[in-house]
């Protein structure tokens, strides 16, 4: 039986505006094994992780879980972790990273000002500092979520991690299981689709050059989907790969059909129509499950720059 990677790779499924939605994400070091719900069914206390979960409810915060990769062995001892934040709305984004004896620590975070891009509390509470090293590049794992990430993302990670690839980490849950090996770098939050070794290695030397690798891209997990196929359509027809230089800045409509307003740093703007397809022959959209699905897709129908004669209608919101 074909795996639901498999499927989606052989229907040419489209990876732009599949990326999970957080504007900041929140990485506990939790080694061992991780089940399907991975906060509540691995070695963190469930308490705290349904405590984690409760908190970062409508505050734009993701918390997941991280490992070393490779073998996944757990004293249950105490031991000091890693933790990362990490804000991706373009120009503000940070990377932040400390240490905790005790995970505990976190509940004392103030989640709604780390979701709106404020640091302040988490260098206050665990002592953490500016992340001046490598870029991090997070494979999704799970087996428990989806045999796909165990058998594809576990091997990337395993070979990233032996050639000297800084910054790897295997983590709990990214979304799209279909598109695995999926893969989340931060500090600017682009997620990407089917990564392999070689691409991932340029992909981490392009985001330590300030850039943005555009294939295989998933989106900027700082907007809603519309504006991960909007801005990622601007920047392929710009050839624009810098980072941090276009801006999700209003999105008008509903399903299926959206406008979304791209902003440059250098002023220009862009409306982009963004139409939700369903993406046929139905197949499993997990192996998990033999029930039939049509993932919703993305597809961009325009790209019109605006002149400043056209400005986007009414004032312009921010989309998160």
């Amino acid at each position: 039986m074909s795996t639901c990677s498999t499927v989606s790779r052989q229907l040419d499924e489209p990876l732009a505006g599949t990326a999970a939605t957080a504007s900041t994400w929140l990485l506990l070091e939790q080694p061992g094994p991780w089940g399907v719900k991975a906060l509540t069914s691995s070695h963190l206390d469930p308490v705290l992780g349904q405590a984690l979960e409760a908190a970062a409810e409508g505050m734009g915060v993701r918390v997941a879980l991280i490992r070393r990769p490779g073998r996944h062995a757990d004293s249950g001892g105490p031991s000091e972790r890693r933790v990362y934040a990490a804000h991706t709305v373009p120009g503000r984004a940070w990377l932040r990273s400390a240490t905790t004896r005790d995970p505990r620590e976190l509940l004392a975070l103030d989640l709604g000002a780390l979701g709106a891009g404020d640091h302040r509390g988490f260098d206050a509470v665990l002592g953490g500092q500016a992340h001046t090293g490598d870029p991090l590049a997070l494979v999704c794992t799970n087996g428990k979520r989806d045999r796909c990430c165990a058998l594809l993302g576990r091997p990337l990670a395993a070979e990233l991690s032996a050639s000297g690839a800084k910054g790897v980490w295997e983590v709990t849950h990214l979304g799209g299981h279909r598109f695995s090996p999926t893969l989340l770098v931060l500090p600017y939050g682009y997620a990407y689709g089917r990564a392999e070794a070689h691409t991932v290695k340029e992909i981490l030397h392009s985001v330590q050059d300030g850039r943005i690798v555009t294939e295989g891209c998933r989106g900027c997990s700082a907007w809603e989907r519309p504006g991960q196929a909007a801005e990622l359509a601007v920047r392929t027809a710009l050839h624009e790969h810098t980072a941090g230089v276009l801006d999700v800045v209003r999105t008008d409509g509903a399903a299926p059909r959206w406008e979304v307003t791209v902003a440059h740093v250098d002023g220009r703007r862009w409306r982009v129509v963004v139409a939700q397809g369903a993406s046929l022959p139905p197949r499993p959209e997990t192996c998990g499950t033999s029930v039939l699905g049509a993932p919703a897709r993305m597809d961009v129908v325009s790209v019109r720059e605006l002149t400043p004669s056209a400005p986007a209608r009414g004032e312009p919101t921010a989309v998160a």
